[in-house]
């Protein structure tokens, strides 16, 4: 396996990392221990942040940071920060150069990289593609938006590994010499419109991925997205675009119920464990970018039949009484919410709801009416859902609001009839009620774990 090719140096410091959750303590830690002047700032009191004092870094908490700014000469800035946030603003207005964490962190690491980004499946095909590694002997860190921090990696990782990166939209608008070997877009649908200024800046951010690739790199996307189709995607990577139906343009296809690389068959997709026909796509771009990237065809086809997915995305919980309880919290908005209904034949009963990230939810209509018994609506959200929802609800979907979590999984639990199943999808983030989609997602399982108990 081939090294990465060598990297932009980083500016000089001092240096004010910005945002002191998980990346940005990274960020701030490995900036310390190369010897740096570092300031560490955030309007919050994040878990772990006051320990950086033992690591050399100026912590200060609870602050906008614009303070700090004094003979600063580099701004890193966690994903988790926007744009427009006070101290990026007065940095930029300064002539502070702002790097992301990954842009950092790619600078400091000579390894390849496979890049995966999209709006949905991005830490399953990340995961995916780890364990195609794996399967195949060839040494790998999984890091990135996937819970690893990208920072983390540097001065412990070999130089023969290859880093499989998740990159979210927060990261890559960052981006500005980030450059992988192999970069994956997935998909795009709106999200994030919250922070995004709308669908088409947030398209921007994940075509970054691709926005710096040179002849040499490969740029993997999925030519049935209706987002991506015939746009410019942008950089000088070599296009492998992977799409459903025997499309000889496309380098991996789907036909008949098998997944063809370069025209002769890889797998039949009843071989996967992964549920649902979005997760077909998913197996598509994998094997794409292993296989753009030297992993031979067997490694790839092993790979792809062994792994059994990732927590909270479609996750079998239990069968209960001839009822199956999917959880399946990661899906943060219309689209994912969608793909997970449609992954069923029908008698869905749907657990939606949660915290607003702009948008509606018409877009949830159509696959309500097609696979719902019923749905269950929780959180801030549930208001906005009963109206989007309202057709689905007049052809005959029973909708129940209920007043939280524990109450949805009870009512969907004494309605469900054998055969159907109980969908945790939410379509919404989790902030209204949990830290993260993960703590909902294990609350979904101690509630079926209750439900199994009596």
């Amino acid at each position: 396996m081939t090294q990465g090719p060598s990297r932009p140096p980083l500016p000089g410091g001092p240096y004010l990392v910005v945002g002191l959750a998980r990346s940005g303590q990274a960020a701030a830690r490995l900036l310390a221990e190369r010897g740096e002047r570092v300031v560490g700032c955030d309007s919050g009191s994040p878990e772990g942040a006051e320990a950086l004092s033992a690591a050399e870094v100026d912590a200060r908490l609870n602050t906008d940071g614009v303070a700090l700014l004094a003979g600063v000469r580099c701004l890193v800035k966690s994903p988790g920060v926007p744009r427009e946030a006070p101290v990026v603003a007065a940095a930029r207005e300064r002539g502070v150069t702002v790097l992301g964490e990954l842009e950092l962190a790619w600078r400091l690491l000579p390894n390849r990289f496979v890049a995966v980004t999209g709006t949905n499946g991005k830490t399953t095909v990340t995961e995916l593609l780890g364990h195609i590694w794996r399967t195949a002997a060839e040494p790998v860190a999984v890091a990135g938006n996937v819970g690893t921090p990208l920072a983390s990696l540097v001065g412990d990782l070999d130089a023969d590994a290859t880093v499989v990166c998740e990159c979210s939209s927060f990261q890559l608008e960052d981006a500005e010499a980030f450059a992988p070997e192999c970069a994956v877009l997935l998909n795009a649908t709106p999200d994030h419109l919250d922070r995004h200024r709308d669908f088409d800046d947030y398209l921007r951010a994940k075509l970054r991925i691709f926005a710096n690739q040179g002849s040499d790199d490969t740029a993997v996307f999925n030519d049935s997205a209706a987002a991506l189709r015939g746009i410019d995607l942008g950089g000088c990577g070599r296009r492998i675009p992977y799409c459903r139906g025997a499309d000889p343009d496309c380098e991996l296809t789907i036909a008949e119920g098998v997944i063809f690389a370069a025209g002769e068959p890889l797998l039949e997709v009843t071989e996967l464990r992964l549920l649902g026909p979005h997760n077909s796509d998913n197996a598509m771009a994998a094997a794409a970018a292993a296989l753009a990237t030297g992993i031979d065809r067997g490694s790839v086809r092993d790979g792809l039949r062994t792994f059994d997915g990732v927590p909270h995305r479609l996750e079998r919980v239990a069968e209960l009484d001839g009822v199956l309880y999917v959880n399946d919290s990661k899906a943060t908005n219309v689209a994912a919410a969608t793909a997970a209904l449609r992954s069923f034949e029908g008698g869905v009963r749907a657990i939606l709801g949660g915290s607003l990230k702009g948008g509606d939810f018409e877009g949830l209509e159509e696959p309500v009416a097609e696979c719902c018994r019923g749905c269950y609506l929780i959180g801030e959200a549930a208001e906005r859902l009963a109206r989007d929802l309202e057709p689905a609800s007049a052809a005959g979907v029973e909708m129940r609001r209920c007043h939280d979590l524990a109450g949805a999984v009870d009512a969907a639990a004494a309605d469900a009839k054998p055969g159907e199943v109980v969908l945790l999808s939410p379509a919404c983030a989790s902030f209204d009620a949990y830290r993260d989609f993960e703590q909902r997602g294990e609350h979904f399982r101690a509630l079926v774990g209750g439900l199994e108990a009596r």
